[in-house]
């Protein structure tokens, strides 16, 4: 096991941005930039043991400066949508921005992920990471309270990227994490092809603006059943409210061993090279989400980002939760500590 630590550029004020390379001794390889807590890159094995680039981002920080789709981010203080950019807590109502259409979305303007982390590397015998600090201020981006967040991203000799998310606050605030990295396990084209398997019996279906209607729906019967393994596009452009509303998949599915890191939330196989990504959280919900909105403008490491040639799973908390008293709460009280851990390992078939 290694890690390195070089130079990744400059944002324009001249701060000093590092990338962290973790290498296994299985094969795994993980990039890591203290901007945004980014995943840059990741190379994984396939079948015969060819190593390929399976996520979707750029070779340098300058691309990752200009507008993209989230690319690899770690997405505060809250991840996914809010609904009209705003909420209430203890009486008092907070106004966000609304960065995405009338929704607020992924932590606003200037998010987790546009802020540069304090940044620790660790080396153990099965084991290396590098340790990101932010403390977000009271006010930033709307939201109450001085929050510290400390996020560990690790890669062991199980050829698994673990990220466990901590935090803590001075006063009651709302906080949902989550990492943003599209995968293309093919290394290459759309992610049609892909069969997938999500542990969730039911999801939260959206209005016309993607906000749950605060109902929990069985999936049974409809395309966004992955209790059984299936191809991306097997109903991807199927007749159905929710799949033209989001124009693909875009949905938060209600896990099954919601809180149990022991129990397989999610696995994806690539059929051509065999690479399996299977997902472990503690988190109650995960979206899935098949790279609709990409739309060819982006150009990253010689590979134009054409729509679906990227898929991500987004673990967290429900979209629009601090607006759904029926959901699990996302309040963060002094005194309490935010923690879950999600674990995406890497194998062959």
């Amino acid at each position: 096991m290694n890690i390195t630590q070089q130079p990744f550029g400059n944002l324009s004020d001249g701060t000093a941005v590092d990338l962290f390379t973790l290498t296994g001794n299985a094969g795994l390889e993980v990039a890591v930039t203290n901007y945004g807590g980014i995943v840059v890159s990741i190379l994984a094995p396939d079948r015969a043991g060819s190593r390929a680039e399976v996520t979707l981002g750029f070779d340098s920080l300058d691309g990752y400066l200009q507008k993209h789709p989230f690319f690899g981010a770690l997405v505060g203080r809250f991840a996914n949508r809010i609904a009209g950019g705003r909420f209430t807590l203890n009486g008092v109502t907070y106004t966000l921005a609304k960065n995405n259409g009338p929704n607020h979305l992924h932590g606003g303007l200037k998010g987790f992920d546009k802020q540069v982390w304090q940044a620790e590397p660790f080396h153990a015998a099965d084991r290396v990471g590098v340790v990101l600090r932010y403390l977000s201020p009271d006010g930033e981006e709307g939201y109450p309270g001085n929050l510290s967040t400390t996020v560990t991203y690790t890669l062991t000799d199980q050829n698994e990227l673990r990220i466990d998310y901590h935090a803590q606050t001075d006063q009651p605030t709302i906080i949902n994490l989550t990492n943003h990295t599209y995968f293309n396990l093919a290394g290459q084209g759309d992610i049609l092809g892909h069969e997938v398997m999500i542990n969730a019996d039911r999801f939260t279906p959206v209005n016309e603006n993607l906000i749950p209607t605060g109902e929990l729906r069985p999936v049974a019967g409809t395309p966004l059943d992955f209790t059984r393994p299936t191809p991306i596009g097997a109903r991807i452009d199927a007749d159905d409210e929710q799949l033209r509303r989001a124009n693909g998949y875009d949905h938060n599915f209600v896990l099954n061993a919601a809180g149990d890191l022991s129990v397989l939330t999610a696995r994806v196989v690539e059929p051509s090279t065999g690479r399996v990504l299977e997902v472990y959280t503690t988190q109650p919900g995960m979206q899935f989400y098949t790279g609709n909105f990409l739309d060819g403008s982006l150009t990253g490491r010689g590979r134009v980002y054409h729509r679906r040639t990227g898929f991500c799973l987004e673990t967290q908390h429900f979209p629009d939760s601090p607006n759904q008293p029926n959901f699990p709460s996302v309040v963060l009280n002094p005194g309490q500590e935010y923690h879950h851990t999600t674990i995406y390992k890497f194998s062959v078939q």
